[in-house]
């Protein structure tokens, strides 16, 4: 059963468990970036809620203006009308340079009271939806005259079904009103199979994330859920997942057993899948051996080792501690499932920063 106790507290999933666990004794706020300029810490699409006691859950900066949100969102609460504020960080007399935060940016946020008139924002719905792994389009009216409007509307990959293919948020504009649209899709489901004293931190980076954990390991003394207590536990073979969970919807597997059949099995179960990233711990000599034992045919191993398989897991970041293959082995799964390359930052800014000087100089007439 998944708390809000050891979950990543800025996640939206967690924001709206909490706001659920206390709807109807508190009066809440929700808070949305729907427009930057320049550069800034969250952008269009990131939600934080606030309550009627002061209190904040989620963050639309790196943290210096939340309390000044706050504020504004008490006087929506007051008033029980939407509205909208600004954030310049070119400004001087603007709060957000006051406090020195030196992004140089401008935010737009929206703030809407969350109550039966607009029917909650329908984050009931929103909530329910995503629990049962359905993407969605959330939709909000950009306030004007302190209107309050949300909507749903089905999500989909570009090319397929009915509903409205998007991968980022963008403001549109229909019949003269300003609309966010927001692709929501649901938290990552990663499953470990394999419960010893080394899956423990494994766990713990994962929930960390927000992500929804799933563990599996059929031997008795592994598995308990009193070690993985944010994690759904299995007791049992691999093979006997499929009819106690929707395979379809992992998105990640990690095979840790330290054992060649069970791993074997994994990779049995797992390899047409549609599963982004599958990790199998130790090195190439292991990963050939239990691929063996799969029992696949040379052209599915050769597929899997030339997609989804990584072995051995996890980014090169130094470390042989149990924590610190967990901690790369999810900044390794974390940029597969956001399509990054998992480099630095800094060379990648360095990369851009020459582009542009290239550029410029490619202008200058000679």
């Amino acid at each position: 059963m998944q708390s809000t106790r050891i979950r990543a507290a800025n996640h939206l999933s967690t924001l709206l468990d909490i706001w659920h666990s206390q709807r109807d004794e508190r009066q809440w706020v929700l808070g949305t970036v729907f427009k930057t300029a320049g550069s800034s810490y969250r952008k269009a699409g990131s939600m934080m809620l606030c309550d009627d006691l002061g209190r904040y859950f989620g963050l639309l900066s790196g943290g210096c203006l939340e309390s000044d949100i706050q504020r504004h969102a008490r006087k929506v609460l007051a008033t029980g009308k939407a509205k909208t504020i600004r954030y310049d960080g070119n400004d001087e007399d603007d709060i957000s340079f006051q406090l020195g935060i030196g992004c140089g940016g401008e935010v737009d946020i929206l703030l809407q009271p969350i109550d039966e008139e607009n029917n909650f924002l329908y984050l009931g719905e929103l909530r329910e939806q995503l629990e049962q792994r359905q993407p969605l389009l959330y939709r909000q009216k950009i306030a004007r005259n302190g209107e309050s409007q949300a909507e749903l509307r089905p999500l989909v990959e570009a090319g397929q079904g009915s509903g409205i293919p998007l991968k980022r948020p963008m403001l549109t504009e229909v019949d003269g009103e300003l609309w966010l649209n927001t692709p929501i899709k649901p938290r990552p489901h990663i499953l470990i199979v394999g419960g010893g004293v080394d899956a423990r931190p494994m766990a713990q980076q994962f929930n960390a994330q927000g992500w929804k954990v799933s563990l599996c390991d059929p031997r008795p003394a592994n598995a308990r859920a009193a070690y993985f207590p944010e994690s759904t536990t299995y007791r049992c073979h691999p093979d006997a997942l499929a009819e106690l969970m929707d395979l379809d919807s992992i998105d990640a597997v990690v095979a840790m057993s330290h054992n060649l059949n069970l791993d074997a099995a994994t990779v049995r179960i797992f390899h047409r899948r549609p599963i982004r990233y599958f990790g199998l711990l130790g090195p190439t000599s292991r990963r050939d051996r239990v691929l063996s034992l799969s029992g696949l045919s040379s052209s599915e191993t050769d597929r899997l080792v030339s997609g989804v398989l990584r072995a051995p897991i996890g980014l090169d970041l130094g470390g042989e501690l149990p924590e610190s293959i967990a901690l790369a082995t999810c900044a390794e799964i974390h940029s597969v499932l956001h399509g990054k390359s998992g480099r630095t930052l800094t060379s990648r800014s360095q990369e851009m920063d020459a582009r542009g000087e290239a550029h410029n100089k490619s202008r200058v007439p000679s």
